[in-house]
C-alpha cells in the first residue's frame, strides 16, 4: 500500500519529534559527540518504512484531512483510520474483501455493547436491569472507523476544512452503490472518555490487551 501517511492536526510538534527521534529511541546507538555522527548498532524492526507527516491545519475535519494528502498517495489502494480506536481486526482479510468486490470504499461495521444498562420499568420500580446486548447482522453494525478507499474516493472529497468524511462523502458513496461493508465482530473498543482510557489501560497493564495483535 505504499507510503505510510500521517496525518496531523493535534500535538503535530510532539508527532513529529516522535519520528524524527525514532530510530534513537529504537535502536542502540553511538554518537560523536563533537561530530554529532550517530551509528546504530541494530536495524528497527521497521527499517525501510517511509512516513510522511502531514500537517492539514488544526481546523480540518476528517475529509478535508484525507482529501489534502491526495498528492502523498502513491498506490491504487489505500487505508484509513482514526486515533481513537483499537481492535483486533485482522488487515489482510479487511484488504482481501475490499479488493474482491471492485467497489471504491469498504468500511469495517463493529458490534459495540453500549456502555449503559437496558432498564425495564413498571412505574418507579425497575423490574430489569442487564448490559444491553449485541445487536447481530449488518443492520446492527456501527462505522469502527477501519477503512480501505481506492483513488476514486478523492472524487467525492473535497480540501475545505468542513469536509467530513462521515457526512456527504460516505452518503454519496452509499447512494452510488460504491460503499461495502467488512463485519468484525471481534474486540472493538474506542477512546472518548477518561472512563474508556482507564478500561483500556487497565487491559494493557494486565496483558489483556485483545487488540494487541503483534508479536
Amino acid at each position: 500500500f505504499g507510503t505510510k501517511v500521517r496525518v496531523i492536526g493535534f500535538w503535530m510538534e510532539i508527532i513529529k519529534r516522535y519520528f524524527l527521534d525514532y530510530s534513537a529511541l529504537s535502536c542502540n546507538f553511538t554518537i560523536n559527540l563533537g561530530k554529532g555522527d550517530v551509528h546504530l548498532h541494530s536495524d528497527c524492526q521497521e527499517s525501510d518504512w517511509n512516513v510522511a507527516l502531514i500537517d492539514t491545519g488544526l481546523p480540518a475535519m476528517t475529509g478535508a484531512r484525507i482529501k489534502k494528502i491526495e498528492n502523498y498517495i502513491d498506490s491504487d489502494n489505500f487505508m484509513v483510520t482514526y486515533g481513537d480506536g483499537v481492535a483486533d481486526i485482522n488487515i489482510a482479510e479487511l484488504v482481501r474483501f475490499h479488493q474482491s468486490h471492485g467497489k471504491i470504499g469498504t468500511v469495517t461495521g463493529v458490534y459495540p455493547i453500549s456502555r449503559f444498562g437496558e432498564m425495564l420499568t413498571e412505574g418507579a420500580k425497575v423490574t430489569r436491569f442487564a448490559e444491553k446486548p449485541k445487536m447481530h447482522g449488518l443492520e446492527g453494525a456501527i462505522s469502527g472507523g477501519f477503512f480501505v478507499f481506492k483513488r476514486d474516493v478523492f472524487k467525492y472529497l473535497r480540501p475545505e476544512d468542513g469536509c467530513i468524511l462521515e457526512g456527504k462523502p460516505l452518503e454519496n458513496l452509499s447512494s452510488d452503490g460504491e460503499l461495502m461493508v467488512y463485519p468484525h465482530e471481534g474486540f472493538w473498543q474506542c477512546l472518548d472518555t477518561f472512563r474508556e482510557k482507564q478500561l483500556l489501560d487497565e487491559m494493557w497493564n494486565s496483558g489483556q490487551a485483545k487488540w494487541k495483535v503483534w508479536t
